[in-house]
């Protein structure tokens, strides 16, 4: 079975798993990893970061970092670039390897982590407004992620729970099927394809 034919499901923020960065500096909610046992291709994560620290290096990986929560982030490159993700939800894709330390501009932040193998996966990250409806496919080589941000949201038909800010909907690549979420909020679709 593919990483991306994974079951569908929503995970309840309640039951991120949180854990230590590899680098031991900060701490970081586990959304989703996939596959769940041994080397990861895709992690979708929340960070928590209370200290300038040296970012964890991951090789071989993609990186998309979104603001959550906090005053603003600067990460500082090794090769000189300096990026500030500010609020409401700015955000910067980079390479797992780049020698990075992230520098608090004021006070503790909450960054939402997409991380994907880049020899496995291709990952868009889409941030939108939640008015009415939305339409989601799945298809044989295509995943969504959908993180709700704020708001609440349901399913068409209640294929899966209601999600509350904060939770996170995994819709497993397979079979052709059409998802309908409507509500009111913000929300992170992340499409999911194979590298082919």
């Amino acid at each position: 079975m593919h990483t991306l034919n994974s079951p569908t499901r929503v995970i309840p923020a309640a039951l991120y798993q949180r854990e230590r960065w590899r680098n031991g500096l900060g701490w970081t909610r586990e959304i989703l990893r996939l596959p769940e046992q041994g080397d990861w291709q895709l992690r979708l994560s929340i960070a928590e970061i209370e200290q300038d620290a040296a970012f964890s290096a991951f090789p071989g990986v993609e990186r998309e970092l979104v603001l959550l929560q906090g005053e603003g982030l600067r990460l500082r490159f090794a090769d000189g670039r300096c990026e500030t993700l500010l609020p409401p939800y700015q955000r910067l894709r980079f390479a797992g390897e780049e020698d990075i330390v992230g520098e608090l501009v004021d006070g503790v932040t909450q960054d939402f982590n997409l991380m994907w193998r880049r020899d496995a996966l291709q990952a868009e990250l889409l941030h939108r407004p939640l008015v009415g409806n939305m339409l989601f496919f799945t298809e044989p080589q295509a995943a969504w992620a959908i993180h709700l941000l704020a708001g609440q949201a349901v399913f068409e038909g209640g294929v899966l729970p209601a999600l509350s800010a904060g939770d996170t909907a995994w819709l497993g690549a397979g079979e052709r099927q059409r998802y309908t979420l409507s509500g009111g909020g913000e929300l992170l679709a992340i499409r999911l394809m194979p590298v082919v």
